[in-house]
């Protein structure tokens, strides 16, 4: 197996091999490029994101400044919307869905190291190269869900369709469908329901 497909089957890798840090470079080179240009170069930032995010719906919007690792690892479905300062260190594939509302400041982490320090720490290879070992854990957020700021999700979380998760959340497990989840360590704290609604219901 190469470099890149241990990576995004989720078994240790060598970050520094070269074939991945062609791929990192060119993402991170597209990012510049987007985050150096503003609201009123739309036809510009649109050949940027087509090359940046080639798995991408129809009408998504994301705001600048951004990152990602790779961007060719992330998807996203229709209509979905990232606002100021996304990080996505897409190392798994990042699976986002449609009419997905994502805050401010939003971290979606897939790399994880080994929590030993003996398998952890950087060591040199039989070429002379510094790197170390680590791995990455897939992201998947479903259809209808809002990530509000400050929202740091990380490595093999699944956050089902139309749940909201609030502002300074850390996300370290799967949440469920349709339930308002928060805090550090995330978890969900009810139900969303007809009663959330900001609409008037019935009447004449």
């Amino acid at each position: 197996m190469t470099e890149k497909e241990k990576m995004l089957a989720g078994e240790l890798y060598d970050p520094v091999d070269g074939e991945l840090a062609v791929l990192r470079q060119r993402a991170h080179v597209l990012c510049k490029a987007f985050n150096d240009t503003d609201e009123t170069q739309a036809a510009q930032r649109e050949a940027i994101l087509a090359q940046l995010l080639p798995l991408r719906g129809r009408n998504v919007n994301l705001n600048a400044p951004m990152q990602f690792d790779y961007g060719c690892f992330t998807s996203f479905g229709d209509n979905s919307y990232a606002n100021f300062n996304l990080t996505c260190l897409d190392c798994a594939p990042v699976r986002i869905g449609a009419n997905v509302f994502i805050g401010p400041n939003v971290s979606l982490l897939t790399p994880v190291h080994p929590m030993r320090w003996q398998e952890r720490n950087q060591f040199r290879r039989e070429d002379g190269v510094m790197t170390d070992l680590e791995y990455a854990r897939p992201i998947t957020i479903e259809d209808n869900c809002w990530l509000a700021g400050n929202v740091t999700v990380c490595g093999g979380v699944t956050i089902g369709s139309g749940s909201v998760i609030g502002a300074g959340s850390v996300v370290t497990r799967d949440v469920p469908p349709g339930v308002f989840a928060a805090g550090n360590p995330c978890r969900v704290i009810r139900a969303i329901t007809e009663k959330d609604g900001r609409r008037p219901t019935g009447g004449e």
